[in-house]
């Protein structure tokens, strides 16, 4: 099945055109901030960055190459896999945020291959992840305090209730465990037999990949890519510190009305129970809706690397939305696992449990996203705002970029 992660971004986003299209009002005077870019001009950053990501994704391939076909270094290829994907992500965010800099026909070609190829390398690793989330749930679940999953919480109560409120006692249901049981061992084997047998499919599927021609004319591109840059246009050729910011600033924008379109102002609640309450409803519209936010953040992430730009708020956000991606997707593996015809009453009971644990995870990251937002949108916002409040003194000629109603659209 393909995941909204597996996407292009400007599919899974809803946007049916690379972004952007056009270069944005550049900054006369961009500040102190960005003085680090010095001398040079918009195309020899951006190819600088794209050729140090070629290279990297190239040292992937080649030590991918050499360690492929062992056991003893099945550790090692699955590291350069990662290390592809990474190096893949970043240069179609960068050929994607900086496309006005760029041949676009060939940025747009390469960009979208390697959307397509770091989707098809990241499905083993997701499924992996997946299956690690899960059991160590009904682990933590199975193991807790005999009485943790009742109201009163005694060693007795669990006894009296788990005859009450859990499964069946002749389903194999005892009271330790949280009146779990025998019941997470079986979905335990159940999901595992279910996630292995997808995460086997992903590594034949990345392994057919990676051997066809598809795969070699995109690492031909890339190739060429690690010594020349796509790049065209006059905006190229001229200073980096005027040009690149309001690009970067673009993306940050589209990031930032994503998030402003999210229900921040409940998810900043903790324990937000009626929030958990509407998900069991419309879980898969929020979940989408957050995972496009996670791709939008991702893409303003990259797009600031390229400036040579760290904000730590921003990563930690980025993080949070991982977190939410990797809950949700458990969740609906649970979910799925639970409607596994002919289950017994006990397993479809743990995977319930395990479903509501996973859901209160995606609140517990929504929660935490809530609290890091702020601080990234006011970093960003500290370091492109001008001196001597040149902004206010003069609207419109050093103003942020608007977004137009075209990019506001998807």
């Amino acid at each position: 099945m393909v995941q909204p992660h597996d996407l292009p971004l400007n599919a899974a986003d809803g946007g049916g055109e690379p972004y952007p299209k056009t270069l944005p009002e550049v900054r006369e005077d961009p500040g102190e901030a960005l003085s680090d870019l010095g001398e040079a001009t918009a195309g020899e950053v951006l190819a600088d960055y794209l050729h140090r990501q070629a290279t990297g994704f190239l040292r992937g391939l080649r030590l991918h190459e050499e360690s492929a076909g062992s056991a003893e270094s099945a550790a090692v290829a699955a590291e350069a896999v990662r290390t592809m994907r990474r190096c893949a992500r970043r240069v179609g965010a960068a050929l994607r945020v900086y496309r006005p800099l760029t041949d676009t026909a060939r940025a747009d070609q390469l960009g979208s291959e390697l959307a397509w190829l770091s989707g098809v390398l990241g499905r083993e690793r997701a499924y992996e992840v997946r299956l690690e989330r899960l059991l160590g749930a009904l682990h933590r679940l199975s193991s807790a305090p005999a009485g943790a999953a009742v109201a009163d919480g005694s060693a007795a109560g669990s006894a009296a209730g788990s005859a009450t409120t859990g499964p069946p006692a002749q389903c194999g249901s005892s009271s330790s465990g949280g009146g779990l049981g025998i019941g997470a061992a079986r979905a335990g084997a159940l999901l595992e037999r279910q996630l292995t047998l997808a995460r086997t499919r992903a590594h034949s599927a990345a392994l057919q990949t990676l051997g066809s021609a598809r795969f070699h004319a995109v690492a031909d591109a890339v190739a060429v890519l690690a010594s020349e840059a796509p790049l065209a246009g006059e905006a190229a050729a001229r200073p980096a510190v005027h040009v690149l910011p309001p690009l970067a600033e673009l993306a940050h924008r589209r990031a930032a009305e994503a998030v402003d379109a999210l229900p921040l102002t409940r998810a900043r609640q903790s324990y937000n129970g009626e929030a958990f309450a509407h998900t069991l409803v419309v879980d898969g519209e929020l979940d989408a809706a957050w995972n496009q936010v996670r791709l939008l953040v991702r893409l303003r992430r990259y797009a600031h690397e390229v400036l040579g730009a760290c904000d730590p708020a921003l990563t930690a956000a980025s993080r949070a939305l991982d977190r939410h991606r990797d809950a949700a997707e458990a969740a609906s593996a649970a979910s799925a696992a639970a409607r596994t015809p002919r289950i017994a009453p006990a397993t479809a009971y743990a995977l319930g449990v395990l479903h509501a644990d996973q859901r209160h995870e995606v609140e517990a990251a929504r929660f935490s996203f809530g609290r890091l937002w702020r601080p990234a949108a006011s970093a960003q916002q500290a370091q492109q705002a001008r001196p001597a409040g040149a902004d206010q003194q003069a609207p419109g000629a050093g103003a942020a970029p608007v977004v137009s109603s075209t990019e506001r659209g998807r």
